[in-house]
């Protein structure tokens, strides 16, 4: 299965992964393995309430998305922790689509990003929910939400492929 609804404000995508939730958990909870599948060096471990910066590099869990992210290799971003709820909800915030060098994405608000996890019979959904996307300037507002929807659906595939590789 694999769904996406999105409205003005929120993007969401939902996948049911063939993988245990355990191994799921550790996808998206454990910084390092994140930054594998997602694309990012990420500075230290997901900690609620922290901020952890993070610095764009390509994937090496499929080629070709590797090279679409490659133009954005080094490229720096925060995340800032939102929840941590073991085995069911990974949350944190960013500003989304903040890849012009020269911008100052600071005073912007930043979307809220969540991962929530359930159980399925051939193995575990995963619902990835982007919401805030009404509050970002109206400048840039449909940019950031049609980069972050294709980004989701691509992240989405690289999970997947993520844990088929380290099955």
């Amino acid at each position: 299965m694999n769904d996406t609804t999105h409205s003005t404000d929120r993007i969401q995508k939902r996948v049911v992964l063939k993988a245990p939730r355990e191994r799921v958990w550790q996808a998206i909870a454990d910084s390092s393995r994140f930054g594998t599948w997602f694309g990012v060096e990420i500075e230290g471990p997901f900690e609620p309430g922290v901020r952890v910066g993070g610095r764009l590099v390509p994937t090496t869990v499929d080629a070709e998305i590797g090279r679409q992210q490659s133009c954005y290799a080094g490229m720096e971003f925060d995340f800032h922790v939102d929840r941590i709820e073991p085995m069911q909800v990974f949350s944190f915030r960013w500003h989304p689509c903040a890849v012009e060098p020269d911008a100052d994405y600071a005073k912007e608000p930043m979307t809220l990003v969540v991962f929530e996890l359930a159980d399925a019979p051939e193995g575990t959904l995963l619902t990835i929910t982007e919401s805030g996307f009404d509050q970002i300037p109206l400048a840039r507002r449909a940019q950031a939400f049609a980069s972050n929807d294709q980004g989701w659906t691509e992240q989405v595939r690289l999970i997947e492929k993520y844990l088929a590789q380290t099955a």
